[in-house]
């Protein structure tokens, strides 16, 4: 097993994640098998309990694990489905080595950081690595390795003593150290200090990076890659410009124009050249730019303050974003901006959340995409908002709402799953890979447009993260009202998908599961690629294609 890791210094957010991603992509272009693992520096045992404003969207992955959204990063750039144990953090290793203890497990010996805590992160780098992510059934041949946060940060210091160590027990020949560090603009110059810093502190730790990935807003010009090779001891060809670009679907072809697929081969001793073939990602990247056409998409969410909450909604479609909040009250600041933004866009999205901030906000914009046939997709919060907004405004039931929000109503059609623990937050929701059956056509017979767009499929597997459902004695009555539950789980008593027959609206689709995470670049999530379809008038046209 061949090892790449991934650190970074200055500042946060360089882009670690994406360039750890395209680097996967171009191996995978050669013709090798990777895999990715993400290691997060906190105390959390996951991500799951994280609010978005304070750490960007939560990714789930298809065994339930609630990770880092870097992790969608590479699943979306590599095609690969990865375990909630390819995101290492400081809580779940620390967990590990107490529970070990406490089971007596060390004999007797006093546990300490050095060896028992970066033994135990070795181990699982180790381990995680043979784990077959990309549906062949074989090992990768390569790992990727990201450690979050910046070198100097106190709260990764264990993980990094721990690959400090790791390199010697993989061998040199398997071990490749990268460095991504942001190279400023002052006075019109390039400055290179940040980054020698950077390495510097590295290099204090006993690690030693092979390539340097500089991010700037401009090509990194010679005179300053040659600066940085000279004091930070690496090849001045190894020295990488990751400059801004329309989109980072091209950051693979950025780095392959530099050679990193030679630089990769020679530093871990590849056994014959890497000649990668972009071919249709290459395509795709490109044709994002070449769009004759725009449509405008409108996202009515509780965090829009911070566009990584939505990271996983956000790829498959570029939006504006209105505060659901705003939709309700005319006394609110953003009121009139927000609902222009709702009225002008060609199609909406209203995506999942937890609490009662924006839950009127989400229920207001399904009624007026209801009533104006606007397209509409709902997405888990958003789908439980479409019912229960049907059911106020078509079946008149007035109080109809969710006990989330409302724990006394006397008409809940959104209720707590019974099963799920009310007093542990984290990793007790209904969360990972679940199937949905097809099992309910139309009132006219027909197949519905959401089994239309997964091709005729009778059942699917999408991944889910809720703890509310719609409630089965009331589901009879939306569903016989007109709002039709035209995908179910395997039992028939969790409702999955509901949406409207075209005789009524164009597109109006709810759903509990999150599809986002799930769409790939060259595989788009049928309801997010339906509810695009719809916005440009191209719907009828692919679903007769396609059926």
């Amino acid at each position: 097993m061949k090892y790449i890791v991934v650190t970074g210094g200055v500042v946060s957010g360089l882009g670690k994640g994406v360039t750890i991603s395209s680097m996967g992509r171009l191996l995978q272009a050669s013709g090798l098998r990777v895999t990715a693992v993400k290691i997060d520096p906190y105390l959390n045992v996951d991500a799951g309990t994280m609010s978005p404003f304070e750490h960007g969207e939560v990714f789930v992955l298809r065994d339930g694990g609630e990770s880092d959204l870097d992790l969608g990063n590479y699943e979306r750039f590599l095609g690969i489905e990865l375990t909630s144990d390819h995101n290492l953090t400081t809580g779940k290793v620390y967990r590990k080595v107490i529970l070990a203890e406490r089971r007596g497990d060390y004999l007797g010996k006093t546990v300490q950081v050095v060896p028992h805590i970066t033994d135990t992160i070795q181990d699982w780098l180790e381990k995680v690595a043979y784990i077959p992510v990309d549906g062949t059934g074989k090992e990768a041949d390569i790992c990727l390795i990201e450690v979050g946060g910046t070198v100097g940060d106190i709260e990764s210091s264990v993980f990094l003593e721990a690959l400090r160590q790791f390199q010697f027990r993989v061998g040199h020949d398997n071990f490749c150290l990268c460095f991504v560090s942001l190279v400023p603009v002052l006075s019109d110059e390039q400055k290179t200090k940040p980054t020698q810093h950077g390495v510097r502190d590295l290099r204090s730790l006993g690690l030693s990076p092979s390539i340097i990935f500089c991010r700037s807003t401009e090509p990194l010009q010679e005179p300053t890659k040659q600066k940085i090779s000279n004091f930070c001891h690496v090849q001045a060809k190894n020295v990488l410009s990751v400059h801004d670009v329309n989109n980072v679907y091209f950051v693979p072809g950025l780095l392959q124009e530099q050679n990193l697929h030679e630089i990769l081969g020679k530093e871990l001793c590849l056994d014959k050249p890497l000649n990668p073939d972009l071919g249709s990602w290459t395509t795709m990247a490109h044709s994002i730019e070449l769009a004759s056409h725009t449509v405008t998409i409108a996202l009515i969410g509780k965090y829009t303050g911070l566009q990584d909450s939505y990271l996983s909604v956000i790829k498959p479609c570029v939006m504006r974003q209105s505060h659901a909040t705003y939709l309700e009250d005319e006394k609110e600041e953003g009121y009139i901006g927000s609902w222009d933004k709702l009225k002008a866009s060609d199609g909406v999205i209203v995506p999942g959340g937890f609490g009662q901030r924006g839950w009127e906000g989400k229920i207001l914009a399904a009624k007026y995409c209801r009533e104006n046939r606007k397209p509409i997709l709902g997405v888990c919060l958003g789908f439980q908002a479409m019912v229960v907004e049907y059911a106020r405004n078509v079946l008149g039931i007035d109080q109809a709402d969710s006990t989330e929000f409302e724990e006394s109503t006397p008409e809940p059609f959104v209720f707590f799953m019974p099963e799920i623990d009310k007093e542990t937050m984290g990793g007790t929701m209904r969360l990972g890979a679940r199937t949905t059956k097809f099992t309910h056509t139309l009132a006219d017979g027909s197949m519905s447009v959401s089994q239309r767009l997964y091709g005729g499929k009778e059942m699917v597997s999408e991944r889910h993260r809720h703890r509310y459902e719609v409630n089965p004695e009331k589901v009879d009555a939306v569903h016989d009202g007109g709002l039709r539950f035209v995908g179910r789980d395997e039992t028939g008593e969790r409702m999955e998908i509901a949406e409207l027959p075209q005789s009524e609206h164009p597109y109006y689709l709810g759903c509990q599961f999150h599809p986002e995470f799930l769409s790939r670049p060259l595989k788009p999530s049928p309801p997010f690629y339906g509810l695009i379809l719809a916005a440009t008038g191209m719907l009828e046209d692919h679903l007769q294609s396609v059926l």
